[in-house]
């Protein structure tokens, strides 16, 4: 079974998620902070990260960079869920390293389109 890691600060958002993502047969790991993100990779090697942007402490940009920037984690496929939705937050997203963006609120089909996409 494929895991998912979901870093969202929001209740009811890591809710939806992790109840779409565990429908589609993943299983999934949750961090609410950027500090508990980064416990949990050294723990967990998942196959995927949903990373919100607005978070406490490093922001969501920050976090991709770091995973990208780094050799363990750099093949790791990253994929914004976040509000924020401008086209300058998703081009800032591709820029620092993301694999897909999808906008709150989540579409189910389209998360399991992008999930399909990026875990091969």
């Amino acid at each position: 079974m494929n895991t998912v890691l979901v870093v969202e600060d929001g209740l009811t958002d890591m809710k939806i998620l992790s109840g779409y993502l565990q429908q589609a047969g993943f299983s999934v790991i949750s961090a609410t902070s950027s500090e508990e993100a980064q416990e949990k990779l050294n723990h967990n090697q998942p196959d995927l990260i949903f990373l919100d942007v607005i978070l406490p402490g490093k922001s969501g940009f920050e976090i991709c960079r770091e995973l990208k920037n780094n050799p363990i984690t750099s093949k790791i496929p990253v994929v914004f869920c976040s509000t924020k939705d401008s086209d300058v937050d998703k081009m800032w997203g591709t820029l620092l390293g993301a694999d897909a963006y999808l906008s709150k609120p989540i579409n189910p089909e389209q998360l399991v389109i992008t999930l399909k996409q990026l875990i091969k």
